[in-house]
């Protein structure tokens, strides 16, 4: 394959860039010659599911791609936040108040539809050219503008305290992560996310997605 797409479920612990680099090295042995690839839209490293890879002259409508509404699942760890918003950063302790399933439905209610959200400051979003992660690492402050963002779906799959499961259908530019940490500040105990698949975007679904060992790739 020289043109088109590919549909791709990210394992976790890999960069988004890192899948891109795995796959055009394939493609590029396949076709004897450099193939063009980009993704379009990034997983965070622990975060699977789908991918939509561009490859050659599809290349010039990934951003086409990239405005699609998106699906996910997630699971959200109650009683503590994550200087990341994940399992991969610094923990601290909130509370060990259990909120009761109607607390947690109600306040889910409270960020449906068109809502402001503050991305985190470990993102790819670029703050005068730099990215906000490369910033937050340096130890630079880090100030990201707030955002309209549209969550039109948002269901509880399954509360046993401390975890919380969810699907959430939201606009492009969305992050779960801060629908974490919103909801574990509206139930006054701090949350963070520690699973994220992504399952579907637009009519695209992770059901019809390779794997990475589809294409001969282990490492």
């Amino acid at each position: 394959m020289t043109d088109g797409i590919l549909l791709i479920d990210k394992p976790a612990g890999l960069t988004s860039f890192g899948v891109v680099a795995r796959i055009k090295r394939v493609l590029r042995e396949q076709a004897g010659r450099k193939v063009k690839v980009g993704h379009t839209g990034t997983l965070d490293p622990f975060a699977t599911g789908l991918m939509i890879l561009c490859v050659g002259k599809e290349t010039k409508n990934a951003m086409t791609y990239t405005k699609h509404d998106k699906v996910y699942e997630a699971t959200y760890h109650l009683g503590q936040v994550s200087s990341t918003g994940d399992p991969e950063g610094e923990l601290t302790d909130v509370s060990n108040k259990k909120p009761t399933k109607s607390e947690i439905l109600s306040a889910i209610e409270q960020f449906k539809g068109e809502i402001t959200q503050v991305p985190p400051i470990y993102s790819a979003i670029k703050i005068d050219g730099r990215r906000a992660y490369d910033l937050a690492r340096k130890g630079e402050e880090v100030e990201i503008p707030e955002r309209k963002v549209t969550v039109y779906e948002y269901e509880l799959l399954d509360y046993a305290y401390p975890e919380v499961k969810v699907r959430v259908h939201v606009s492009s530019g969305t992050y779960v992560r801060s629908l974490a940490a919103d909801l574990g500040q509206a139930l006054g105990v701090g949350a963070y996310c520690t699973q994220l698949r992504r399952t579907q975007i637009a009519e695209f679904s992770v059901q019809n997605a390779q794997k990475l060992a589809d294409f001969g790739i282990t490492d």
